[in-house]
């Protein structure tokens, strides 16, 4: 049991993010990233205890529960070093440095992310998530501290030794590989990679765990714009649809989760992150464009309406995300048993909401770690009986079970909610602008138009400097936190979109504006491309440069679509050297494995249409 002394909180009660606040009343000593902490660990010679995770991470959850929280672990952790906690989410660039690391040291990554570094911050262990004691073949923290703490107290050099080796591996893993302007077969080539990847069955690429990865989609939707291949627009739309139909969809309240951990799209890791709506919307809207058909239109809307609904501010700027756990439990607020459904439904609305998504009395949702089936069910579509099929097409029948699902909603909104990320993002808040603003042009709604010119309206206002730097994080009437990378990107692709959607040129200006600082303050004068920091921030080890399309397309890959389209509307003033430079920093990266890089591959495929060279070499 921890005792109320215990409880008297640290110095994280006074953070604006809501991850470094989950942990103020730890009985670990933390400290938030800092002058502070590093001098202390200084001036006592001790090592750093770095942790990263974010609000919305189960497992960051499940590891403050389980070491944390308890007095054992936290003794130790006091007693042996200096304990730093970090919200990936605010500072990206600390875990970008550090997740390379783990990677580079375990060939693996995630969150929580667990470090111990040298007090200079350099790093001589990392891992993801450790329980508290060993569970073959994890080690656990009751295990790795006093291990740890004696080889810094009895053989230090060691430690520092396996620091500076560490510290040169990543630079030599850090940096891009130039290369001449690539040509359409660039293109070519990473959609044949996509199709021998694509899971024939049940959509998507590779096989469990499958995130939505919306960029692949949108890169063979633009391929299949491009030359009327089936294949493309197959492989997207089967992957669009399954998802929709997945329990990785929230057929009650609209929007994604995370991703799914299973092949098949049905069980999901419950969070809903606001660049996920942003993203996928974009793809479900495209598909539409291209085919005309509604349920695209419509699982666009569904985004919409959970996105305005619940991850909007009274300002109209848009929260992060929404936590994947409540009451404790993963998944506790969506999921269902049989005799919930028949307690709170007309007995011939619970049998089609029982048929249509496919319940069963002994459930569907699997305990993760055991594996074993809790009784209750995630609500999906996944297979369709020939009943489903003759029920859908009949009238009356959907009416039944659209007031069903309207009743089952609204019992749902009384459980104890999701825990709410309401941080402002300037980049993830880009992203939905642009998603916004196109689902205002596509579906013709001004709802949407109004929602993506209000958000945009706070952050020029409320996030940009007199001196033209953006600021990163707004939260509790303050912004903080200089911009990144992305920062400019995704909120020049916004104001992009919001241009072509209202023709108002002061979107253009400011998206052209932004684009400018951008390239003067993060630009590699050597290597070429963008860093993620810019030239005043602080650099922790190094100054990182991203360019793989991860969950989220990197701030490099949409440079290259902004400057395309900026290009693309007249205004070409220096701008085509500046792209054409930002494509051949990376060719050399991107021809080696261009699937990692489909984003950027959107951009090279309109770059192409405006700039001199090889063409379809």
């Amino acid at each position: 049991m921890n005792s109320p002394q215990s409880r008297a909180g640290n110095r994280l009660s006074k953070e604006k993010s809501p991850y470094l606040r989950q942990h103020a009343e730890n009985p670990v000593d933390w400290f938030p990233w800092g002058d502070e902490a590093f001098g202390k660990a200084k001036s006592l010679n001790k090592p750093i205890f770095l942790s990263i995770g974010y609000a919305t991470c189960h497992w960051c959850h499940v590891m403050a529960h389980e070491s944390f929280e308890d007095d054992q672990v936290a003794r130790l952790i006091n007693q042996l070093f200096i304990p730093v906690k970090v919200d990936r989410e605010e500072r990206p660039d600390i875990d970008t440095v550090y997740m390379k690391i783990c990677q580079l040291l375990t060939g693996r990554g995630g969150w929580p992310l667990t470090l111990i570094l040298t007090p200079d911050k350099e790093p001589f262990f990392a891992a993801t998530y450790l329980p508290k004691s060993a569970n073959f073949p994890q080690t656990g923290l009751l295990d790795l501290i006093p291990k740890v703490a004696h080889l810094w107290q009895n053989e230090p050099q060691k430690a520092l030794d396996s620091a500076r080796e560490i510290m040169d591996h990543l630079r030599r893993a850090d940096g891009n590989t130039r290369g001449r302007l690539p040509g359409k077969n660039l293109l070519r080539q990473a959609a044949e990679e996509l199709e021998r990847r694509f899971d024939q069955t049940h959509g998507g690429f590779g096989s469990a765990p499958k995130f939505p990865s919306p960029h692949n989609l949108l890169f063979l939707l633009s391929q299949y714009r491009r030359h009327q291949e089936p294949k493309y627009l197959s492989m997207a739309e089967t992957t669009l649809d399954i998802m929709r139909r997945g329990g990785i969809f929230d057929h009650l309240g609209g929007g994604f989760h995370r991703y799914s951990t299973d092949r098949e799209w049905l069980l999901p890791h419950f969070e809903k992150m606001l660049y996920d709506q942003a993203m996928l919307s974009l793809a479900y809207l495209e598909a539409f464009q291209l085919t005309g058909r509604a349920s695209h239109a419509q699982t666009a809307r569904d985004i919409f309406d959970y996105v305005l609904r619940d991850l909007t501010s009274a300002d109209g700027v848009f929260f992060s995300g929404e936590d994947a756990d409540s009451e404790g439990v993963e998944g506790r607020f969506y999921v269902w048993k049989i005799d919930e459904i028949r307690d709170r439904l007309f007995p011939e609305e619970a049998d089609a909401v029982i048929r249509a998504y496919r319940l069963r009395n002994q459930g569907n949702f699997r305990d993760e770690a055991s594996r074993q089936l809790t009784g209750e069910n995630i609500l999906h579509q996944l297979v369709l009986t020939d009943e489903q099929t003759s029920e859908d097409e009949d009238r009356e029948s959907a009416e039944i079970l659209e007031r069903a699902r309207n009743k089952l909603f609204a019992a749902r909104q009384q459980r104890v909610r999701p825990q709410l990320d309401d941080k402002v993002l300037t980049d993830w808040n880009g992203l939905m602008i642009a998603a916004l603003a196109f689902g205002g042009r596509v579906l013709e709604s001004d709802v949407y138009t109004r929602a993506a010119e209000r958000a945009a309206g706070f952050c020029l206002e409320q996030l940009v400097e007199p001196s033209g730097n953006l600021l990163h994080r707004y939260k509790d009437g303050e912004a903080g936190i200089s911009g990144f990378l992305d920062d400019y990107a995704f909120l020049s692709w916004g104001l992009l979109d919001l241009f072509e959607t209202t023709g108002h040129t002061s979107y253009f200006l400011s998206a052209k504006r932004l684009t400018r600082h951008m390239l003067e303050h993060f630009q590699d004068p050597n290597k070429g491309g963008l860093f993620l920091t810019a030239d005043d921030a602080e650099t922790v080890l190094i100054r990182p440069k991203e360019i793989f399309d991860g969950a989220l397309p990197s701030g490099n890959s949409a440079a290259v679509m902004n400057l395309s389209r900026i290009i693309a509307a007249g205004e070409n003033d220096s701008l085509e050297t500046a792209l054409s430079e930002q494509i051949q920093a990376f060719s050399g990266m991107v021809q080696g494995h261009p699937i990692g890089f489909t984003y950027f591959l959107c951009g090279l495929d309109q770059a192409l249409e405006l700039l001199p060279g090889p063409g379809s070499a």
